[in-house]
């Protein structure tokens, strides 16, 4: 099940330079609507319904957080940047640009605006072959035919044929050059949202913290003195065992792999945690642990400020986390900071996402790509 949405987009320009108009089109979709995950061969396709000059048509794949709704607000204003007036007038006309939601999940939506799936698509070759190109595993929640069958079964026999190749936005974004990448940051920080939409827009393995499991960390919020050293030592007893295990089933030469953690996260909180003597213990069993683990080619440190951690904790709602005081994340994030200096063997980057929403503003996503992809 994927966190993000998976919509299809149709797109399609008979105005001005068409590849031009698609280009631009698919450019700012990626930068303010979603992820274009996979592009479409170019196609070519008389005017339909009209009678005007041929159309260029193509189809994308997209990633996104946003509602349906918003989808179909965004790529209005798409539209309209690239010089598209929608008239009110019923018919088919001639357009700069045209992108339509085909769909939506595989849900089905009927409302004033939305009609997902796009009702006329079983009807239309030039919505259909480039579909067909995302080679999704996508069925009509109506019909329940696949692409391929509705291909076999419309009644259109337009001649669309494909003329070339459009470019990729995420063609410049290599991360799968990375085998395995591990993303850390501080309580509320953002690492699992960021590690799983990677993970998705990237097809690579995904390995989460079973942080839910420990329980130990409701009594350790309640009294912090009693349960920190045996919370430690269980964490570190489960993430060797998690990550032994989720990395023992890929190959860390072949997979491209994506985890919300590092082992060493365990010394961090355990510094600030524990008492002197206890930690001393901790940390002789940890740096026997640490030898055995393998390291990621690229760790990702996610810095956030106190302030915001705070706000993001209380959004999550998660009731043990409720208490949590700042000083305790200042000291978390200065731990993770001292430590890191001391890492000369690791390959560390760390990405200042205080004034960042990675969730909710795609180019903040893109900054964050942007910014993994420079270190390679």
């Amino acid at each position: 099940m994927h966190s993000q949405n998976q919509v299809v987009l149709s797109l399609g320009s008979n105005q001005g330079n068409r590849l031009e108009n698609l280009q631009a089109a698919i450019a700012l979709i990626h930068k303010t609507t979603g992820t274009v995950i996979q592009v479409s061969h170019l196609y070519e396709t008389p005017s339909w319904g009209f009678e005007s000059d041929a159309f260029y048509n193509c189809a994308l794949l997209l990633h996104t957080r946003l509602s349906a709704q918003k989808v179909l607000e965004e790529i209005l204003v798409v539209e309209k940047k690239l010089g598209r007036i929608r008239n009110e007038g019923n018919g088919y006309q001639a357009r700069i640009i045209d992108v339509d939601i085909v769909s939506f999940n595989e849900k089905v939506m009927e409302t004033e605006v939305l009609h997902i799936p796009h009702p006329q698509m079983e009807n239309r070759l030039f919505v259909l072959l480039p579909v067909r190109d995302l080679q999704s595993n996508w069925v009509h929640p109506k019909s329940g035919k696949s692409i391929t069958e509705l291909i076999t079964s419309t009644t259109d026999k337009s001649d669309c044929k494909i003329v070339g190749k459009l470019e990729h936005p995420l063609e410049k974004i290599t991360l799968q050059q990375y085998n395995y990448i591990a993303i850390e940051g501080n309580i509320g920080a953002g690492k699992t949202t960021l590690s799983t939409t990677i993970s998705e827009d990237f097809n690579a393995k995904l390995v989460l913290e079973r942080f839910a499991d420990n329980p130990f960390l409701p009594k350790f919020y309640k009294d912090q003195n009693r349960y920190a050293f045996p919370l430690e030592m269980s964490f570190l007893a489960d993430r060797y065992q998690q990550l032994s295990d989720d990395l023992a089933q890929f190959d860390l030469f072949k997979d491209f792999i994506v985890a919300d953690y590092h082992i060493f996260k365990s010394l961090i909180f355990a510094k600030v945690t524990l008492a002197e003597d206890e930690y001393r213990l901790y940390k002789t069993m940890f740096d026997i642990i640490y030898k055995e683990m393998p390291k990621p080619d690229l760790y990702i440190y996610l810095y956030q400020n106190t302030e915001r951690l705070l706000h993001q904790i209380k959004q999550r709602g998660r009731s043990y986390e409720q208490e949590i005081p700042a000083e305790y994340l200042e000291k978390i994030n200065q731990g993770y900071l001292d430590y890191i200096k001391t890492q000369f063997d690791l390959n560390v980057l760390i990405i200042d996402v205080s004034d960042m929403d990675f969730v909710n503003r795609q180019e903040d996503y893109l900054t964050i790509l942007e910014r993994i992809q420079a270190k390679i």
